[in-house]
């Protein structure tokens, strides 16, 4: 079997190696005799696959003392509205930074709970960019700042971190574990599994202590973070197979680099990428060039017709999901930490030849 080359913006690919080794221990995990899939989340076979995947995440991200790591479910988006109710007093208001799609989902989710201000909105900017930190006007005694780190539907990444008397706390689904990262910087990171952690199930949330304990005991045990923290993410079952995939994703990565490693390789992936747009008159990318995200390469072509023809011919020749956005249209390329350099290079010769038969 060809394995197509996935540009899916999630869920993702995932690294072949990963694929081969989770479907060699599919029904026979350690000797067990049983599928990860089958056995207790208290069972001491999958307690050590729980406390691997927390300890490769600590060890990838330099995650200091005073955070917890906690394996979550509902998505990204339940967080947009568990931050509100664990983190939001009455009385309170919170900063939001709007900058694309997936932060106004947030914003959208957090004014259904309490008071929000939003310190700006670059969302219909065209070309796409993020806003600029030395704009942002926090307000005096915010209960937290929240942004985004990549928008994958407009392609815009976050280069640098506002610095925040309030916790700052991230939506970084689309490129947590692509570059290093000073993780003090932050109270809380949080970020949806399928792109670039392991498959769709689990959300990962990496939260200092001092601000979990804000939860309020007046929510259901299992929205509080809090509660989360103190039994360990198995206060009811934990999403196993997905948290096993995160343990084997996270073994790959330290295999591989880690951070600084897999951030070169990116950096390398779609630098060759956008050096094509950039040098040709037939395609265009969306975003500004300095906030251009590595992960997610968004760009349109002449007319929606041409971009229609392309994608057809793309899918063709196995190279998947390119089509961009429903609500922005044009192409986009999700190259996450596991898309191979060979793809890169198999999109750009098509572009070419594309390029020239069509211009």
């Amino acid at each position: 079997m060809t394995r197509a080359y996935n540009f899916s913006a999630g869920p993702a690919i995932l690294p072949e190696e990963v694929l081969k080794q989770a479907q060699k221990e599919l029904l026979d995990f350690n000797g067990t005799g049983m599928s990860i899939m089958e056995m207790s989340h208290r069972g001491k076979d999958y307690a050590a696959v729980h406390e691997e995947a927390k300890a490769n995440l600590k060890r990838l991200l330099n995650i200091p003392e005073g955070y917890s790591v906690l394996f979550m479910t509902g998505g990204a988006s339940t967080q947009f509205s568990l931050i509100p109710m664990n983190l939001l007093s009455d009385g309170q208001t919170a900063d939001y930074i709007t900058s694309g799609a997936w932060s106004s989902k947030a914003i959208k989710a957090a004014q259904k709970i309490g008071t929000i201000n939003e310190l700006a909105n670059t969302a219909k900017e065209i070309p796409t960019c993020m806003p600029k930190n030395e704009d942002l006007q926090f307000t005096d005694g915010a209960a937290y700042v929240h942004i985004c780190s990549n928008e994958t539907i407009s392609g815009v990444q976050m280069k640098e971190f506002p610095d925040t008397e309030a916790p700052l706390i991230a939506d970084m689904s689309s490129d947590i574990l692509s570059r290093p990262l000073n993780v003090s910087q932050f109270d809380m990171i949080y970020a949806g599994a399928q792109k670039n952690l392991a498959c769709a199930g689990v959300t990962l949330v990496i939260i200092k202590d001092e601000l979990a304990a804000k939860s309020p005991d007046t929510l259901p045990e299992l929205m509080r973070y809090q509660y989360n923290l103190e039994n360990d993410s198995l206060a009811n079952t934990a999403p196993t197979f997905p948290i096993y995939m995160i343990m084997l994703v996270t073994r790959w990565l330290l295999a591989n680099g880690g951070l600084e490693g897999i951030q070169k390789m990116n950096a390398e992936k779609a630098g060759k990428l956008y050096e094509t747009i950039d040098g040709s008159d037939f395609y265009k990318g969306t975003a500004k060039v300095e906030d251009r995200s590595p992960m997610n390469v968004t760009f349109r072509l002449p007319t929606e017709e041409l971009e229609a023809q392309f994608i057809k011919e793309a899918g063709a020749k196995r190279m998947s999901s390119l089509k961009g956005h429903r609500s922005v249209g044009g192409v986009r390329a999700s190259i996450y930490n596991a898309f191979p350099a060979e793809g890169v290079d198999a999109l750009i010769e098509f572009m070419k030849e594309f390029e020239a038969a069509n211009a």
